[in-house]
């Protein structure tokens, strides 16, 4: 048996409205459970969560919806939810596809709120399937959807992109060349050029220019992108720690260091001081950083994915390690608690378990993660 009919999906964190995760309403899960879809299929390619429902893609081409929002229709290579929208990408005839958008309390009955054709773009033979699809970016690459009108907005024919992201009020674009470009809402530095304030067009992303991303990904107003080379660079609010910078809010918890004192630092990050470091000098905890800063996941770790909840972030090996930090109060960080934290920490589950993480994706207050047993040496 190959390792991709040996694979799994797993999910853990929020299942108030009951997304596959457990088995009642209201349950959290803290651990990694093996996820159970509506018709129990378990030949699931992608996830896509919100915050009350999820929308799984079967190999076969098929989409469950499960939570708040329930259904099944076959047919469909793709799905991106959002509670104002659930966008389904529906495979044509030759190169076309047919982009539709459905209320996500319809149950997939009815007709779509509206539909729109595309040009698919042409993939090439080793595509992952497990990994997430192209949506909210369109197949053909110059539009994407939001969950706000105008749902379809094109983006410049300048721009080459490879990868996008949506956080709650801001876009981050990974291009063709490897460059970064953000835009939207910047009030938390999400945006990452160093200031508060908003971009109403793409703009590319100066302090990481000369460095190829391979990597992007949006949290609720916080962003993470990953070089080629395997490295983590992060900014935005660091609220609940999950920028895996010295959070206040843990301070307060003593959970990491008390006390405190206020300023900037040289950077413009807004910093403030923290008593009680290891030699008794005040040491800093961070309320936003508006430029990437470089994160050291572990010695010799090199990141290859990661994903952004609203305020949780998780990022992928490649041994196949997942570690997650960040706000966890639903269990979605997987380590068995409802622990917040300000630093990243391995998920035991999967290295117990001897199983190796493919691809992860983090809806906003819960993770669902593939994984495939380890090759027997």
């Amino acid at each position: 048996m190959d390792e991709e009919r040996r694979g799994t999906w797993f999910g853990f964190g929020f299942c108030g409205f009951g997304q596959a995760l457990g088995s009642g309403l209201g349950r959290q899960v803290h651990s990694p459970e093996p996820v159970r879809t509506p018709s129990g299929s378990v030949d699931v390619c992608r996830v896509s969560a919100s915050w009350s429902y999820t929308a799984f893609v079967t190999r076969g081409g098929g989409v469950q919806l499960s939570g708040a929002a329930g259904g099944a229709a076959d047919g469909y290579t793709d799905a991106w939810a959002s509670e104002e929208l659930l966008v389904l990408l529906r495979a044509g005839p030759g190169a076309g596809a047919e982009l539709q958008a459905w209320a996500p309390g319809s149950a997939l009955r009815g007709e779509p709120l509206w539909s729109q054709a595309v040009q698919e773009a042409e993939h090439g033979p080793n595509r992952d399937e497990t990994q997430a699809g192209l949506l909210p970016l369109l197949p053909c690459a110059r539009a994407y959807v939001s969950p706000r009108p105008p749902f379809y907005r094109p983006l410049a024919p300048t721009l080459r992109a490879r990868r996008l992201e949506l956080g709650a009020e801001h876009a981050l674009l990974l291009d063709a060349a490897g460059q970064v470009f953000s835009w939207g809402a910047g009030r938390h530095g999400q945006l990452g050029h160093g200031t508060l304030e908003p971009e109403p067009e793409p703009r590319l992303l100066e302090a990481l220019q000369g460095l190829r991303m391979a990597e992007v990904a949006a949290g609720g107003w916080h962003s993470v992108c990953l070089s080629e080379t395997g490295d983590i660079y992060i900014w935005g609010w660091n609220e609940s720690g999950q920028l895996a910078l010295p959070t206040k809010s843990l301070a307060e918890d003593g959970k990491t260091t008390a006390g405190e004192a206020s300023g900037l630092d040289e950077d413009g990050s807004e910093v403030k001081r923290v008593s009680a470091g290891e030699d008794g000098a005040p040491a800093p905890f961070i309320a936003v950083q508006p430029f990437p800063a470089l994160l050291d996941l572990s010695p010799g770790s090199e990141a290859v994915k990661v994903s952004c909840g609203s305020r949780h972030t998780a990022v992928l090996t490649r041994t196949g390690e997942l570690y997650t930090w960040g706000w966890g109060k639903y269990g979605q960080l997987g380590h068995k608690d409802t622990t917040t934290l300000d630093r990243p920490c391995r998920v035991e589950y999967f290295v117990d378990k001897q199983l190796q993480v493919r691809t992860v994706s983090c809806g906003p207050w819960n993770t669902y993660v593939y994984a495939v047993e380890k090759e027997k040496s």
